[in-house]
């Protein structure tokens, strides 16, 4: 299996890459074009997104490099002979838009190898940021089927261009959350017993790189069931739907439509799923139990950690709540180390589809 040369692709000028032209496969409900990407004439089909949640801009400037990356081959490089892929870097405009108040704006940092690189600002993220509710979230908004004509104008654009081809072998949909001690790993459920070397590959890749893993055991909440250190299955929209029936909210379980990867699963065969999640910002270590901030994942408890910052934001001068952040032991990740796993991840997945 060829690999993806991950360092060429985050070390690459843009200057000298040449974005190819892109199928303007839809338009956003505000009328922004959304581009894909068809590379690559392989026996195997591999479909990428970023930018379902509008506040987690790093998988869309991944994907726009590694788009950079492939389309700026020869013909017959293996990742291309090897390889078909279908791309959509951002499929969520609008979203983007929403969130420049701190999306493009970074501070300069270093990544893990000393070299510099840069990272959001923490405090202009909890000022700015700007997330959709369920209903409106892109990744559970694809349709429930062929006459669903509800759904999201994104999330119909992206269905269509995606399934044009009928199956995948292998489907990713690039996450982030705001705040975690360590990332975090999402597959498909019906891979795990073929997927130990990967999951033992990126443990050691995330432990060499000097960050902790974000292991977390849900118990089956939302369909997040631990696999081992630093993984779980990825959510479904069945099991949220059953969350909030659970609550005596039908109003917002009616709201879940299919999630891209059940929608790539729709589509026939045995594809890989996953769904990575890199934090933007690193919490302590001790947070990952019940000691230190007392960080627990979920929605809830990300909102809460949210306001905690929000209002120390609005208490302090920006300066004063960024030394703030940093004496609670919160720090940006780098951007590019957090491309560089999600590349990883990629490239884990790559050779598990290659193997089965």
């Amino acid at each position: 299996m060829t690999n993806i040369p991950i360092e060429s692709i985050l070390l690459a000028d843009f200057s000298e890459l040449h974005t190819p032209q892109g199928n303007t496969i839809g338009e956003s409900r505000e009328g922004r074009a959304i581009e894909g990407y068809v590379l690559g004439t392989g026996p195997r089909t591999i479909s990428l997104i970023g930018g379902c949640h509008a506040d987690e801009p790093v998988g869309p400037a991944m994907l726009h490099r590694l788009v950079c990356f492939l389309s700026s081959q020869n013909p017959d490089h293996p990742l291309l002979a090897s390889y078909r892929w279908r791309v959509v870097p951002h499929v969520n405009p609008d979203g983007a838009l929403r969130n420049a108040g701190w999306s493009e704006h970074v501070q300069q940092t270093t990544d893990h190898l000393g070299e510099t690189d840069t990272a959001y600002d923490p405090v202009l993220y909890v000022q700015n940021v700007v997330r959709e509710l369920p209903g409106d979230d892109i990744e559970f908004g694809f349709p429930r089927d062929s006459e669903d004509r509800e759904a999201r104008p994104e999330n119909s654009a992206v269905a269509s261009f995606l399934s044009a081809e009928g199956s995948v072998n292998l489907h990713a949909s690039f996450h982030g959350m705001g705040f975690a001690p360590g990332p975090w790993f999402l597959i498909e459920s019906s891979w795990m017993d073929r997927t130990p070397a990967m999951r033992q590959a990126l443990r050691s890749q995330v432990r060499q790189m000097g960050y902790p893993l974000f292991d977390i055991d849900r118990q089956g909440d939302k369909g997040f069931f631990r696999i081992d250190e630093g993984f779980s299955t990825r959510p479904d929209s069945r099991a949220m739907v059953a969350h909030f029936l659970a609550l005596n909210d039908e109003e917002t379980a009616a709201k879940f439509r299919p999630s891209s990867m059940e929608m790539a699963q729709s589509l026939g065969g045995d594809p890989l799923t996953f769904v990575s999640e890199m934090p933007l910002f690193l919490l302590p270590e001790s947070s990952r139990g019940s000691s230190g901030s007392g960080f627990k994942a979920g929605t809830a408890a990300q909102r809460r950690l949210h306001d905690q910052l929000r209002q120390l934001a609005a208490d302090l001068p920006a300066d004063e709540a960024r030394a703030e952040m940093v004496r609670l032991e919160v720090r940006p990740m780098p951007i590019r180390d957090q491309m560089r796993l999600q590349l990883a991840f990629l490239n884990q997945a790559l050779g598990c589809i290659a193997a089965h």
